[in-house]
């Protein structure tokens, strides 16, 4: 969209690819030749502040008419009258002198004292929890523990809001929202997600407008919102399975002829050498179907060796992230990140279907205490412990709906004894994402594992149960899929926290930021 701006006496068009105010703001800079440190605000002709949360539906407004100015800036000003600029003029102006230090441009410049900022930032936060009621078991309960739980942070949260909005009122200042972030992760440093821009994105991220912070500010919001505004606009996903990708090894791909060739030799040999360096030779072929709407359900017809031939699914995988990456999940899982969702998990509150996950996640480490039936076996059970603090949720016709977690499991996971007809299970089964179907003689001794997709079965490469669900996060990446809705917090966290893959460009929920900066932390 083109949103007209002035600057000084100086007119310019602003392009932005969507009403987003941050965007919009960086553009006005690099279209301006503004220095990036400069601390601009946005006002209407009749000096009311234009802020992120109102910027997108003022975007629609005819015959709008802002001014523009900035907050270190000397030189002159120009006249905020409405006969000084045409109309649909997009201006900047100064901010009152009222404004609390935080916001001097001095905060913002390069040179600024990082250590000063974080300490006025952490004693804000103290000062708020130690005289609002609540604030102190906040305090207390970090003090004992090394952290907060869940309920304890959606109390720290709605006393920081009410705060923020009884001194700046309705529509907090974007600043003062990153302040409150940059407070918390200061003031409980094992808050911190150690893989965010700023830390405390999960609290505040100014570029997506979420955040626990902003959830709760739209919460309260809510009641008084003016009626017909649009939904804020959903930010594009720049990252994940069904993100287009160059190649790690682009040489040696046979070109549309040649791939024809490879794929008929493929399809009547049985030498898996053959079949594996043919395969590796058609990806880029392959890719080019994946991402074609009218061709991509026909992937497993035209490359029936998936069906099989274990270990493609590794291969292809490996081309697009290369061999560090692949290992990851194998390598990370057991010494990383599963005992500490174990103890995790031990803090939630119980429910007998927890208590069998927890029984059968330490299995190995403390048989003694093991259940004789266990839920499923320790690897699998550790997963569906990561299902607990991820919220499983669906879409319905007009509101997000939380799932139950045993509901969740079954998008993730189906068991079938050894001695029933695998063909009548895919029968019964509606097309849906892509699942692990488990046969065994029991849940803990699993003799196969495969990956349903449209209705047919691709062998596993391992028969371990971990090597089943890194197969099976690696489909939707080989296939490009789109996440299962009650399983994407799940497989968007092992995306960029164990896989690393897109990290700053995919869309996570503050649940996710959350449960990464406590495993990261050590808490």
């Amino acid at each position: 969209m083109l949103v007209k701006a002035q600057y000084r006496n100086q007119k310019k068009f602003i392009k932005i690819p969507e009403a987003c105010f941050d965007l919009f703001l960086a553009e006005v800079k690099e279209k301006f030749s503004l220095p990036q440190d400069l601390v601009i605000t946005v006002t209407d002709e009749t000096g009311t502040e234009v802020d992120e949360d109102v910027f997108p539906d003022l975007m629609s407004t005819s015959g709008l008419l802002l001014v523009i100015n900035a907050l270190n800036d000397s030189g002159p000003s120009t006249p905020q009258s409405s006969a000084s600029f045409d109309t649909d003029t997009l201006s900047l102006t100064s901010k009152s002198s009222e404004d609390s230090d935080w916001f001097s441009p001095k905060r913002f410049r390069k040179d600024e004292d990082e250590a000063s900022q974080n300490s006025q930032a952490r004693d804000l936060i103290k000062q708020i929890l130690e005289t609002r009621p609540g604030g102190a078991n906040v305090l207390r309960e970090y003090e004992d523990t090394g952290t907060i739980t869940d309920e304890t942070r959606k109390v720290m949260v709605n006393i920081l809001v009410a705060h923020m909005m009884e001194t700046e009122g309705r529509v907090p200042h974007r600043l003062t929202k990153q302040k409150y972030g940059l407070g918390i992760i200061t003031l409980f440093p094992s808050l911190r997600d150690l893989q965010g821009r700023t830390g405390y994105e999960h609290f505040y991220d100014g570029q997506k407008n979420s955040g626990f912070l902003s959830w709760r500010l739209k919460t309260v919001q809510r009641g008084t919102k003016p009626s017909g505004n649009k939904d804020d606009p959903k930010t594009e996903e720049k990252g994940g399975p069904l993100l287009d990708r160059q190649l790690c090894h682009p040489e040696d791909q046979l070109d549309s002829d040649q791939s024809l060739e490879a794929i008929s030799l493929m399809n009547h040999t049985s030498d898996r050498e053959v079949i594996m360096q043919k395969m590796r030779a058609t990806f880029k072929y392959r890719q080019r179907l994946v991402r074609d709407p009218e061709k991509s359900t026909t992937i497993l017809s035209v490359f029936p060796r998936f069906l099989d031939t274990k270990g493609l699914i590794l291969q292809d995988f490996t081309l697009l992230f290369g061999s560090e990456t692949a290992s990851r999940l194998l390598e990370r899982w057991p010494t990383v990140f599963k005992s500490k969702i174990i103890k995790l998990a031990e803090t939630l509150t119980s429910t007998p279907l927890l208590k069998r996950l927890l029984s059968s996640a330490k299995q190995n480490k403390e048989s003694s205490e093991a259940e004789d039936f266990p839920e499923w076996d320790s690897d699998i059970s550790s997963f569906l412990l990561l299902l607990h603090f991820l919220s499983p949720q669906v879409s319905g016709r007009k509101k997000i709906q939380k799932m139950s977690i045993s509901q969740a499991i079954d998008h993730l996971v189906v068991f079938q004894k050894a001695c029933r007809s695998i063909q009548e299970h895919l029968e019964t089964e509606d097309n849906r994402q892509p699942y692990i179907l488990a046969i065994g003689s029991s849940k803990e001794a699993i003799s196969q594992f495969f990956i349903v997709l449209d209705k047919k079965l691709i062998p596993c490469q391992e028969s371990s149960s971990l090597a089943a669900i890194d197969e099976l996060f690696k489909v939707h990446f080989v296939f490009s899929i789109s996440y299962d809705p009650p399983l994407k917090g799940l497989f968007t966290f092992l995306q960029t926290t164990v896989y690393r893959i897109d990290v700053g460009s995919t869309s996570e929920t503050p649940r996710v930021k959350e449960l990464r900066a406590k495993l990261l932390n050590d808490v």
